[in-house]
């Protein structure tokens, strides 16, 4: 199937919600690694979002110049094609983007999408997310505001961080401490200036304890039943009904996490997860692996002349997109979206 449009995003959105799974959003930073999140999500029958951070974008346009509108254009471009061959709906996501890369990234890739469609086309990417979580919240909900109606008329949904993930991501860092836990206030702050969906659709980073980055199970302390204070506390403040859930929520910062806490979390309105550090290690461990057990192949030691097919790059690149693509399966399994594809 192609990637989705923006209709078919919005029905795998509602249709996350309603049935209480979430669809994992996999970092991709290279062809292959699309591949592999492609090939997960075929193989565990999800549909999935695939994203580019800002970092990745970078890398993505290459080290003579770093360009990350370049390298996310291309790759989104070269999704558009291969995604044709699998069976399944992907949407096209660009992640963490602070204020001081938005004329840099998300705007200008807003402004491609904007022409898109007036000249009668889908927009090239499905999402964006501005990550205001380093600025005050006024200021982060300002911003908020100007994107918000521009990626509503490009067919595009918005994503914003209100309050900060611990850990470090593409720079972005934020100590791990009690500012980790998004209140009601912040929540009805946000949809006070944002709206429920009349102004353009948003799906909502907040914080219940999440870090970016490696962390054993037990040393991140989350709070996933967070999320339902915050919706009921919306549904409340706004006159809607406790089960309308106001808010499509993003888990960031999973790495570690429990099943328990992760179901949890999809109970009170999670809908979309990211995950880029797992599958970073499920596609670098295989081709360790073959290093290490070909080292007299891979190299060309004392003298001899190495053996090709080891060290040919097709070799161990089938190893890592089929480690990594394992590792998608996984995640769709536990965030419940197996089996769950759009027919």
């Amino acid at each position: 199937m192609p990637i989705a449009t923006p209709e078919v995003y919005n029905e795998m959105l509602d249709r996350a919600k309603a049935g209480k799974f979430a669809y994992p959003a996999i970092n991709v930073t290279s062809s292959q690694t699309l591949h592999a999140a492609l090939r997960g999500f075929a193989e565990a029958e999800s549909d999935g979002i695939i994203q580019i951070s800002t970092g990745g974008a970078e890398f993505l346009g290459g080290q003579h110049n770093k360009d990350m509108v370049t390298g996310a254009v291309a790759l989104a471009e070269f999704a558009h094609i291969v995604a044709e061959k699998y069976d399944v709906n992907v949407a096209l996501h660009t992640d963490h983007c602070p204020k001081d890369k938005l004329d840099g990234y998300v705007r200008p890739l807003l402004a491609l999408s904007e022409k898109r469609v007036q000249a009668g086309l889908n927009p090239l990417f499905q999402s964006h997310m501005w990550d205001g979580s380093a600025e005050t919240l006024a200021d982060n909900l300002a911003i908020a505001q100007e994107l918000l109606p521009r990626a509503a008329a490009a067919k595009i949904i918005l994503e914003v961080e209100i309050t900060p993930t611990g850990g470090e991501e593409d720079g972005v860092t934020h100590e791990i401490n009690d500012s980790l836990y998004t209140t009601v206030e912040d929540a009805i702050r946000t949809a006070e200036a944002l709206g429920l969906g009349e102004q353009g659709r948003y799906l909502l980073a907040a914080s219940f304890g999440n870090v970016h980055g490696v962390y054993k199970p037990g040393n991140v302390v989350l709070r996933p039943e967070l999320l339902k204070q915050l919706n009921d506390g919306v549904a409340a403040k706004f006159g809607r009904p406790a089960e309308s859930k106001p808010f499509d929520f993003v888990f960031h910062g999973g790495s570690g996490s429990s099943v328990e806490e992760i179901h949890t979390a999809l109970e009170n309105g999670v809908v979309k997860m990211n995950i880029d550090t797992d599958t970073q290690y499920a596609f670098t461990r295989p081709v360790v692996d073959h290093m290490f057990k070909n080292y007299d192949g891979v190299l060309k030691v004392d003298g001899e002349v190495g053996a090709k097919k080891t060290y040919d790059p097709r070799t161990w690149g089938k190893l890592a997109e089929a480690g990594m693509a394992q590792r998608v399966v996984e995640a769709c399994q536990s965030l419940r979206s197996a089996g769950t594809k759009i027919k």
